[in-house]
């Protein structure tokens, strides 16, 4: 998080009064990348011992967080690190995506990204590759490289009107022509305890920049601390709750409900403490972690194909208002095919594939209507004319040798 208040962040249009929250937060933890702050969040899961060997003490004393997001992670990949620290689950994962992946951590707390960085040639030896870097941006405004803009504001100081709309002009120019994250550039999008600590006035631009960053088909991992009820109005208004990750915690459906709303699907809860770590005027806060996709963007097309529901329940219905009804062969456009059908996605093994026999082009596709569900006629996917017969000749079986129907 970004501590530096005396320069570029000091001239926010909505002005931060001398002690405001996000002030607290940032001093806070400014402080705590000095010397181990143990109120900071709740105890993380345990990490896999044999990636903390490259890590030196510094490092894994100062990390703060509520869960393990880095054991979602793919050889190969890019991931983004929100909120990264002191770059330990930066450099857990740079080992487990290897030398062919890349990691981007993000934080905009001097502190604790010259903790980071000041041990990234010693680990990458010991690796043999350098696959990290570290950017300073917010994690709601990730296009915005915040050591890029504050270079350029040393030599034009911000006294005047004119040369705060000049500062707005280039910090615009800033997030177009060198984005500190840019678009599409990640696989995986990975948080510990981070989400809770921005502003409620720009968690909507959070979600939105974490689908900004994620490539279509991509996915958020978010462990962070969540609330069975909303914070009561004195929590709201103490500034060291702020800090200490528990007023800024979402309510645990709204953090579900948030990743549907930014355009997600297949928002799943990987893991819910099942006590609290903390309970204040009879509200538990406890550690979450989710996961949601990105990729259902685009336009709905009709290729005639049909999914079918295996169950066990008796009908179930996603974000976007499809019904599946158990073992009946339901309507779907191509897209939506394909994302229940993915061997890799969230619904893997929940529904059954029925294309069609005859394939229609993407070029001959026409609009398929997916506002409101509907049953497939097993002849809208063999074709009206389908008249096979295929019979099985006495005396022979349709099984493999060797192998059992």
């Amino acid at each position: 998080m970004d501590t530096n208040f005396g320069s570029l962040t000091s001239f926010s249009a909505q002005a931060l009064s001398e002690h405001s929250l996000e002030e607290e937060v940032l001093s806070r933890y400014a402080k705590g990348a000095k010397e181990v702050e143990a109120g900071l969040c709740c105890p993380a899961a345990h990490y896999d011992s044999k990636f903390l060997k490259v890590l030196p003490n510094e490092i894994l004393q100062t990390d703060y967080g509520c869960g393990d997001p880095s054991r979602f992670v793919n050889t190969g990949e890019t991931v983004v690190d929100l909120g990264s620290g002191s770059g330990k689950v930066c450099y857990i994962l740079a080992q487990k995506v290897g030398p062919y992946g890349r990691v981007i951590g993000v934080d905009f707390n001097p502190a604790m990204l010259a903790l980071a960085r000041k041990h990234r040639a010693a680990i990458s030896d010991k690796l043999g590759y350098d696959n990290v870097r570290f950017v300073r941006a917010r994690i709601q405004d990730m296009a915005l490289d915040l050591d890029t803009a504050e270079s350029w504001l040393r030599e034009h100081p911000v006294d005047t009107a004119d040369r705060w709309l000049a500062l707005e002009a280039h910090c615009a120019h800033l997030r177009q022509s060198a984005p500190a994250v840019p678009d599409e550039a990640a696989d995986l999008v990975v948080s510990n305890c981070v989400l809770n600590l921005v502003k409620p006035e720009d968690k909507h631009d959070l979600f939105d920049e974490i689908f900004r960053v994620l490539k279509r088909g991509g996915r958020a991992v978010i462990s962070d601390i969540v609330c069975d009820e909303d914070p009561t109005p004195n929590m709201l208004n103490d500034p060291g709750l702020w800090s200490g990750c528990i007023s800024g915690a979402f309510r645990e459906d709204s953090l579900v409900d948030r990743f549907a709303q930014a355009g997600f699907y297949g928002v799943e809860i990987l893991q819910r403490q099942s006590n609290p770590w903390q309970v204040i005027d009879g509200i538990e806060f406890r550690a979450m972690t989710i996961r949601a996709y990105k990729g259902k963007e685009g336009p709905c097309l009709e290729r005639r194909q049909a999914v079918v529901y295996k169950g066990p329940f008796s009908r179930i219905h996603d974000d976007d208002g499809h019904v599946f009804l158990r073992g009946k062969r339901a309507a779907v456009c191509d897209k939506t095919f394909h994302i229940l059908t993915n061997p890799q996605g969230p619904y893997a093994g929940m529904f059954e594939a029925i294309p069609p026999h005859m394939e229609v082009s993407l070029g001959d596709a026409l609009p398929f209507d997916c506002s409101h569900g509907s049953l497939r006629d097993p002849r809208e996917t063999k074709g009206k004319d389908f008249r096979e017969t295929s019979l099985q000749v006495p005396g022979t079986s349709p099984c493999q040798p060797g192998k059992c129907c």
